[in-house]
């Protein structure tokens, strides 16, 4: 088929969409889910592809609120991913639902389409992304087995090729001492408070040693109950980030240093547990991304290098998809110019003016990426030798 036809279809489609997609939106927006809660979200978008005759899968991949929508018989198979959970205290201060409402737009679209351009799409909804990992158990449970490709969308202030998403591992970790009086038999006690904060220090000298984009933040749940009785157990929360997920094992074990050897000189013992599950850093195929943006452009919109204007840094499980198949992550204005995500001034954002045309500009360009993967000669190709190259740089 024509890939212009097909895209002006595809637009067509969204087109006599727009009040359903942004009522979706405004609704998901009006009704924040936390990690693996998202059940009104998930009835909401099962429904509405259920009544565009979409098959659908409710409760996908052993996860109550995943699903995945499909079409199309044969061809390449390209994954659009719907996010669609809240954050504590903030609600879609992440903008979710202008994710969910773009996937849902483009998949649509696109499932209108698959049979005529013997391409396939799945519509997966991917919950969990603030520190669930959704993506990841439906890695591991084969929702990206078959697919060739890849792409969500993630709005921002700014439309960038790619979010600077960098591998994440959090880890909790406690002290075990022996209490004692404070005042009456100190020498008795081992202070498991004591150990943490060695332990907290002795990551604030690492920080002058390790790479620029690395990072390492924690904070301290327990401290002990009362002054007078010394601590026999201390714990924190840490975040562990780098570049990449080599990079990562590296910084972990000089992490885990750290707190040993807080231990060690307090006396104390300490325990790990590394939470499940990591998040990998994002893999954005450019080969992918330079359609992506060629489609913005031909909505109006400048999709920038944010190694040129300035990038957002963060994590995400979209980096784990990323290094299962050829993907992409990039950011679409949807708020305000240097408006910050993960703040009540973006959540404002994501249900107004702005965060309405994200959804409905991000649909037409998710949809118009997908046909260009299904329909432009030699470019699955090209992402597949990119994404060998790129994995393979990173090991």
């Amino acid at each position: 088929m024509d890939l212009d036809a097909v895209k002006a279809r595809m637009g067509e489609e969204i087109d006599r969409r727009a009040d359903l997609l942004v009522d979706v939106s405004h609704r998901i927006h009006a009704t924040p889910e936390l990690n693996f809660e998202e059940k009104e979200a998930h009835d909401l978008l099962c429904g509405v592809l259920e009544a565009e005759g979409v098959e659908t899968e409710r409760h996908a991949h052993g996860l109550d609120t995943a699903f995945v929508g499909r079409a199309g018989s044969g061809g390449p198979h390209v994954a659009v991913c719907l996010e669609y959970d809240a954050l504590p205290g903030l609600g879609h201060a992440c903008g979710h639902n202008i994710i969910a409402a773009a996937g849902l737009g483009a998949g649509i679209a696109a499932a209108a389409l698959a049979e005529d351009c013997g391409g396939r799409v799945s519509i997966i909804g991917t919950p969990a992304e603030e520190g669930g990992g959704g993506k990841v158990f439906q890695i591991r449970a084969g929702a990206f087995d078959d697919v060739d490709a890849a792409l969500m969308v993630h709005p921002g202030g700014a439309d960038l090729r790619s979010m600077d998403a960098i591998a994440i591992h959090r880890c909790l970790v406690t002290f075990h001492g022996e209490c004692a009086h404070a005042a009456a038999a100190p020498e008795q006690a081992r202070n498991a408070l004591d150990a943490a904060v060695l332990g907290y220090v002795n990551v604030a000298a690492l920080r002058q040693h390790i790479g620029p984009a690395e990072r390492l933040h924690g904070v301290f749940t327990d401290g002990g109950q009362k002054p007078n009785i010394i601590p026999d157990r201390a714990q924190m929360e840490w975040y562990v980030r780098s570049p990449t997920v080599a990079g990562l094992e590296q910084l972990k074990r000089r992490f885990a240093a750290c707190m040993q050897a807080g231990a060690a000189a307090s006396g104390c013992e300490v325990e790990l547990d590394w939470l499940e599950p990591p998040y990998a850093d994002m893999v954005d195929i450019d080969a992918i991304v330079d359609r992506y943006a060629a489609n913005a452009a031909a909505l109006g919109r400048e999709v920038h290098d944010p190694r040129e204007v300035g990038g957002v840094v963060g994590s995400t499980d979209m980096g784990n998809v990323s290094y299962e198949v050829p993907s992409i992550h990039p950011m679409i204005q949807a708020a305000a110019p240097g408006t910050a995500i993960h703040t009540e001034a973006f959540a404002g954002h994501a249900a107004g003016p702005d965060g309405d045309r994200a959804v409905l500009d991000g649909a037409k360009a998710m949809a118009w990426t997908i046909a260009d993967l299904w329909l432009a000669p030699g470019l699955l190709d090209e992402a597949r030798e990119e994404h060998r190259r790129r994995l393979a740089e990173r090991r």
